[in-house]
């Protein structure tokens, strides 16, 4: 018998990267359904998946992703996205509980949040709640998946409880750090999101999923630290420190923006446990038992440490973003353009000029003037934006897709090009391109390219108004990358980490 069709949703997110290999090693064919496939070539299970592309609120966009398949992972959400998240969750999950009806899927799975009964719900678990409901009632047998905290190498989660107990040896808190939470760990939900495929056609209901330990975040915060060799951590609360500021200072200290820092906090507020345990009926816990807490940290921080993190929050798309083509595309519609544009030669060769390229960024920085990036930086996550504080995702490494500080590698072709996107707080849009090439007589050329499309007035006067700063900011780039390159020519420092095509 042929095996079942899977199609999986939000693949260019954190769970749903992790998902698809889980499937394929599970013995399902796998169809990855993305706004932009190009996100995806990188990926090490690219090559065994069919991929479509599909935007989810495209009503016959998703009926054609949704012909011929089995089972559909639903992993859409709004989070971050804006004030009217609401609104776009509740259409994307009508779009897809009908379309999935009309192609006769037989089971939908959803990942949503676990939330308390009989509580007015943060806006972020209300719309979960709501999501689960409308793809319940979509007349397709769906599995809802509730689960808490997801703790795992990446996760948004994660990555806040990391970077706050890191920083902070003592702190003023406020008064969820006393909230009774039951997380998971992310290998447990991915053991249940495999296992759901599988169930009975007469089980739709929503399931509560958690790991055996029930935590307040500050018992999470001091078991951290004890699970990555730190003092404990002194903490104090202040109940004066409401959501919407507590959300600020996360997004200041972590590299969670307070755009996804405040639907996360919302949720805290909550009491979030486990209130029955009925999908081990349907889905068997492992012969193990479900991992803690501890063990879940230490399985998280072995993989940052061994930079082996194969997606993280931040893997998932900027909405609207694709569809927006580069200037000098040729299907560009034109109007201003501003470009600032260098070249220069490199004593090295280009293998060790890309080995820099490809590396800069995150720890490695970005070869210009250090406390002007730095202050753009903070001035981004005041309003909002990423800041430089998502870093790389590998040291050396970069796919497409990956993100980069406050950039998107947006295309890249080994030993020749690396295109970035940027995704902080701007009156338009902008790029950064990083070229490696030779000239006629073999010798290797260095060219950078900024390129900004202002939108109205603002952006013009913002371009005109940093314009000064760019022999320093751009100019001290293209000299630095080049020294460093020449630097490296006798040292094993730099080493290309992708082969060329």
């Amino acid at each position: 018998m042929e095996k079942p069709l899977v199609l999986v949703t939000g693949v260019t997110g954190y769970i749903g990267g992790r998902l698809v290999p889980e499937l394929l090693e599970a013995g399902f064919r796998v169809r990855a359904m993305a706004r932009n496939p190009q996100r995806l070539r990188d990926r090490d299970w690219f090559g065994d998946v069919e991929v479509v592309e599909a935007d989810a609120g495209d009503p016959e966009q998703v009926a054609a992703a949704l012909q011929g398949v089995d089972i559909a992972y639903y992993l859409i959400h709004a989070l971050g996205t804006g004030n009217r998240f609401e609104s776009r969750d509740r259409h994307t999950a009508l779009t897809f509980g009908t379309a999935a009806r009309e192609a006769g899927i037989r089971r939908i799975v959803y990942l949503g949040g676990l939330y308390p009964q009989g509580e007015e719900l943060s806006p972020h678990l209300d719309s979960r709640r709501e999501v689960g409901e409308i793809l319940l009632a979509s007349g397709v047998p769906t599995t809802v998946l509730r689960a808490a905290v997801i703790l795992g190498s990446g996760s948004a989660s994660f990555e806040m409880l990391r970077h706050l107990t890191d920083r902070l040896p003592f702190m003023v808190t406020p008064r969820w750090l006393g909230t009774r939470i039951q997380p998971i760990a992310v290998r447990d939900v991915l053991l249940y999101l495999v296992g759901s495929a599988s169930m009975p056609a007469e089980v739709s209901r929503g399931f509560d999923i958690g790991g055996p330990d029930v935590l307040t975040y500050r018992d999470m915060m001091q078991r951290y630290a004890a699970v990555a060799g730190l003092q404990p951590r002194r903490i104090v609360t202040l109940p004066l420190l409401t959501p919407s500021l507590s959300s600020h200072w996360v997004g200041l200290v972590t590299p969670v923006p307070s755009s996804i820092a405040r639907p996360l906090v919302d949720s805290l507020i909550h009491e979030v446990v486990c209130k029955e345990h009925d999908i081990a009926q349907y889905v068997a816990d492992p012969e193990a038992g479900l991992i803690g807490f501890d063990r879940a940290v230490e399985l998280a921080l072995k993989r940052v440490q061994e930079f082996d993190v194969s997606t993280t929050w931040a893997s998932a798309s900027t909405p609207g973003a694709p569809s927006d083509p580069l200037p000098g595309d040729p299907d560009w519609s034109g109007g201003s353009l501003y470009v600032d544009e260098r070249e220069s030669a490199v004593s090295a060769t280009p293998e060790r000029l890309w080995s820099v390229i490809e590396g800069i960024g995150g720890g490695n920085g970005w070869y210009s003037w250090r406390l002007g990036w730095w202050a753009r930086g903070v001035l981004d996550r005041v309003f909002g934006g990423p800041g430089l504080r998502r870093g790389r995702r590998n040291p050396q490494d970069l796919s497409v897709g990956d993100p980069l500080d406050w950039w998107r590698v947006e295309e890249i072709e080994d030993l020749k090009l690396l295109r970035l996107r940027a995704e902080m707080r701007l009156p338009g849009l902008a790029w950064l391109e990083l070229i490696v090439d030779t000239d006629a007589d073999g010798n290797t050329i260095f060219r950078q390219r900024a390129l900004f499309h202002p939108h109205g007035l603002p952006g013009h006067l913002y371009w005109n108004a940093i314009k000064p700063f760019h022999g320093i900011v751009f100019g001290g780039m293209q000299r630095n990358i080049a020294e460093a390159a020449q630097r490296s020519a006798g040292s094993a420092q730099w080493k290309a980490s992708r082969k060329s095509s």
